[in-house]
């Protein structure tokens, strides 16, 4: 028995919204739901991650590039 573990938000009217794979469409199944709320520690995670979704590959136009660094500073050795 295959089991799926997400993460998703119960909006104002209660609901919640799941979806499930294709491939176990057409067929009936058993649905046991666990709801565990979500910790300050797991929100800052959660948050963490929504971030770097919302900007990956916000630069993919406009790619950050290098330009000439230069020659180093001629330094005398120590001894």
């Amino acid at each position: 028995m295959p089991v799926i573990k997400l993460r998703s938000h119960i909006g104002e009217d209660g609901m919640l919204h799941l979806d499930i794979p294709p491939e176990f469409k057409g067929q009936e199944v058993d649905v046991t739901v666990t709801v565990e709320p979500i910790t300050e520690e797991d929100l800052s995670h959660l948050e963490w991650h929504e971030f770097i979704e919302a900007t990956y590959g916000c630069l993919a136009d406009d790619p950050i590039t290098r330009g000439p660094q230069g020659e180093p500073d001629k330094r005398e050795l120590i001894q």
